[in-house]
């Protein structure tokens, strides 16, 4: 690892929810939310690494692909 870098390890089902939340979340006015506009780049910046890393939300099962990756990342409930 580089100095200047910090690498986060996801399981491909988690970097599938997280990619769908970042699209949803990305495309909404969230400038309230922001104390600094690099906070939002750097949410930009991680939708778009995982755009390039991921070819699952380019298949045409993606609906069934993102529910199955929710259902496994979910916590269990507890009874």
């Amino acid at each position: 690892m580089k100095d200047n870098q910090v690498n986060i390890g996801l399981t491909k089902q988690e970097a599938i929810v997280l990619f769908e939340f970042l699209g949803r979340f990305n495309e909404k006015n969230n400038d309230g939310l922001f104390e600094d506009q690099a906070e939002q780049r750097v949410l930009w910046n991680i939708e778009c690494i995982l755009e390039k890393d991921l070819s699952e939300p380019f298949k045409k099962d993606y609906n069934d692909i993102l529910k199955l990756a929710r259902e496994n990342v979910r916590d269990s409930e507890t009874e």
